[in-house]
């Protein structure tokens, strides 16, 4: 049985069943079309180091895109391990995978052996031992855990975990009217980065960010684990590297071949000059985790407040694609 291989595990998950329902949409493509870059900086008290995300919250980008594109996603949850594999048995008897999310902290095939509880991979087959997954590339694209690792890793609880989340995608006759989805997710998504509710979202939380990086070796109990963890995160941590932003850079450069908008062109120039921007912040906080020197952190800061700027600009322009 023939998966797209991925990056990132929503849109790896989601490309999956797709596919499976006969429409072959890119990676990027149905990343944007999710409406999915976003930015956080989040620091709780709860956590030992700041996080920064590059995208919008779990399971939003599979609601977005089956809503965007007129399909019909089922979506079960449950308190119960024996209702939760009945849900899964259900649709793989039917002959239809399905979506799960999981810790995954708890899969066999993980090496990194962190909580995660916001992992999805794509299932399509069991056997009295086993699960049959698809996952991203990195993780090893088709693979399989032990049944029993699989319960619990979709009965875990804590943050980002869900109740043994399952979901089914199906698809109507023919194939949905790309142009108007790509102008209405685009427009969408450039609102939502433009007008964050709180200053640790968007362009604002890129503004605030570059005032706490600085700071970050007096915030860490161990500078030399906290910062390469944080900036391995960004680059490589399902994102395709620089944040998400490679991945929106190249949606971007998808959609122009369909829509023709001057807008769009210039979001995708832009996108296409902030991506490695990105990747020179992660470089900058790696190696001031690994030398101590707190210099690369006000290079790095320096960068993220041009970065907010520069996403603004981008998503201004973004904004003003055409309805039609």
């Amino acid at each position: 049985m023939a998966f797209p291989a991925g990056q990132h595990c929503e849109t790896t998950t989601l490309g999956a069943l797709l596919r499976h329902e006969g429409l072959d949409l890119s990676e990027p493509m149905l990343f944007g079309l999710g409406e999915g870059l976003g930015f956080v900086y989040w620091d709780a008290k709860s956590m030992d180091f700041p996080f920064l995300g590059g995208r919008t919250k779990p399971t939003a980008i599979i609601r977005t895109v089956a809503d965007r594109l007129g399909l019909t996603l089922h979506i079960q949850e449950t308190a119960s391990p024996r209702k939760a594999w009945q849900n899964v048995a259900a649709a793989l008897t039917a002959g239809r995978p399905i979506g799960l999310q999981l810790d995954s902290y708890h899969l066999d095939y993980f090496t990194t052996k962190v909580h995660f509880g916001a992992h999805f991979a794509a299932m399509y087959g069991y056997d009295d031992t086993h699960a049959y997954l698809i996952d991203t590339t990195e993780q090893g694209g088709t693979v399989t855990t032990t049944r029993t690792s699989l319960e619990r890793a979709r009965n875990e609880r804590g943050p980002m975990t869900a109740r043994n989340l399952s979901y089914t995608i199906t698809c109507l006759a023919g194939r949905p009217d790309l142009g108007s989805a790509i102008r209405a997710a685009i427009r969408n998504n450039a609102h939502a980065f433009l007008n964050p509710p709180i200053a640790n979202l968007g362009h604002r939380g890129i503004a605030k960010a570059a005032r706490q990086v600085a700071r970050w070796l007096d915030r860490s109990s161990d500078p030399s684990r906290d910062l390469p963890l944080a900036a391995a995160l960004m680059e490589r941590g399902g994102t395709g590297g620089a944040l998400f932003r490679n991945m929106y850079r190249d949606f971007l450069a998808e959609c122009a071949t369909i829509v023709d908008d001057d807008n769009l062109h210039l979001g995708h120039q832009l996108y296409a000059e902030i991506a490695p921007l990105w990747t020179k912040v992660s470089h900058h906080i790696t190696a001031a985790g690994e030398t101590s020197e707190p210099d690369h952190l006000t290079r790095a800061a320096a960068i993220l407040t041009e970065l907010a700027d520069r996403e603004r600009h981008a998503m201004q322009a973004l904004a003003a694609i055409r309805t039609d």
